[in-house]
């Protein structure tokens, strides 16, 4: 980003004797938070204009993004508004939410559903691309628009959430289906719908006997983190099946102290959590930052989980690393964090291929490399027949 002045209000100043950006993984000093006329906090950000009012984007950048936010939806909460340094012209907030014109720049390899879920749909909103488990998009809502989004062709704030008829269904399917032991629901992002329904989904899946676990994968607790209510959390638990949560964050300034209270919301709950993150070229691409993010996890008791290669969705060229990096960070993550902090490292294979891990390897025929990069002679013991 160029720099400008900032608006007072949004941001936290950086701290003393260190550059914000990429390579500051320490969590966010206390922000002063977004506010609005008689002391509320401000609104969600949706259009460019509302970034330059807001002091996020220089104004002379308004027209040429007014093109991104006709294709792609745009929002950012105050929660991460506020985490936004708009002086830094690498600042990782603002590199997942403020919109770019390299968005506009397609590459031949990208592809509209870069994961192939149209191929394993069998209902709408419902895909089956595994055999013990099905993907359930409750909403195509987001509270935040990720700049980075596999998904990005279909979300959006005028999308539809999943219809009545079309849930009734999927739920139909599921029934039908004794193999499905574990129902993910995602979109959009499902804890944008209200505790009722997900209170009814909820108990619509624990009256399902082979329906052991419904998984959500959410953005709210880090992104806006209000929502997440005593309320909310009830609607989460129902007899007969058991619930996790993954969260998506990708920088540990997304840790702040509202997000901690709500993962220690649920987590005080019995509901245990897991991480899914995304390497992000420019945001989270080097050991120091990615190693801070993953023990902030812990120490929110989210397990991380997965670290997602970047997928190829269009526009997002920008933001992709090599697996050749992607595997250099997690050897660096080896031996140097807990084991606590080791996240599981994948690549969804373009067309509907499944997710499969692609971390690195330590086993060279007969040796075995150490964490620190030294390489041991190691042969399995012969069997006994």
């Amino acid at each position: 980003m160029p720099a400008h002045t900032r608006r007072p209000g949004w941001g936290p100043d950086p701290t003393p004797g260190e550059a914000p950006g990429r390579h500051d993984p320490s969590p966010a000093p206390a922000a002063t938070p977004v506010r609005a006329r008689a002391g509320q906090r401000g609104p969600t950000l949706r259009r460019p204009e509302d970034l330059a009012r807001a002091g996020l984007i220089a104004a002379d950048r308004v027209p040429a993004l007014e093109a991104v936010a006709a294709r792609y939806a745009v929002a950012i909460t105050p929660a991460m508004a506020e985490l936004i340094d708009p002086v830094a012209e690498n600042d990782p907030i603002a590199r997942q939410f403020v919109p770019d014109v390299a968005e506009l720049n397609i590459r031949p390899e990208e592809l509209a559903d870069p994961i192939g879920d149209d191929v394993h749909a069998v209902a709408p909103g419902l895909i089956h691309r595994y055999p013990d488990r099905v993907l359930l998009k409750l909403a195509q809502v987001c509270a935040v628009y990720c700049r980075f989004c596999f998904r990005r062709e279909n979300v959006g704030p005028d999308a539809a959430s999943l219809p009545p008829a079309a849930l009734a269904a999927a739920l139909d399917y599921i029934a039908a289906h004794a193999e499905i032991w574990e129902v993910i629901v995602s979109g959009g992002d499902p804890l944008v719908a209200s505790p009722r329904r997900l209170a009814e989904l909820m108990k619509a899946l624990g009256g399902i006997g082979h329906v052991r676990v419904a998984r959500f994968h959410t953005r709210v607790p880090v992104v806006t983190p209000e929502r997440v209510t005593d309320d909310l959390v009830a609607a989460l638990k129902a007899d007969g099946v058991t619930t996790w949560v993954a969260i998506h964050a990708n920088h540990p300034r997304e840790l702040t102290a509202a997000a901690r209270t709500a993962l220690a919301r649920l987590a005080d709950a019995g509901i245990p959590l897991v991480s899914q993150t995304v390497l992000l070229a420019g945001v989270n691409d080097d050991a120091e930052t990615l190693g801070a993010l993953m023990r902030g996890f812990v120490e929110c008791r989210v397990k991380p989980y997965y670290l997602h290669h970047g997928d190829l969705a269009p526009g997002t060229g920008h933001f992709r690393t090599t697996i050749d990096k992607g595997q250099a960070l997690m050897r660096a993550l080896r031996g140097h964090y807990s084991g606590l902090c080791q996240p599981s490292y994948v690549l969804d294979i373009p067309g509907g291929h499944g997710k499969v891990p692609v971390g690195p390897c330590y086993r060279h025929d007969d040796r075995i490399d150490d964490w620190q990069g030294g390489r041991h002679a190691y042969r399995d013991a012969p069997t006994e027949t």
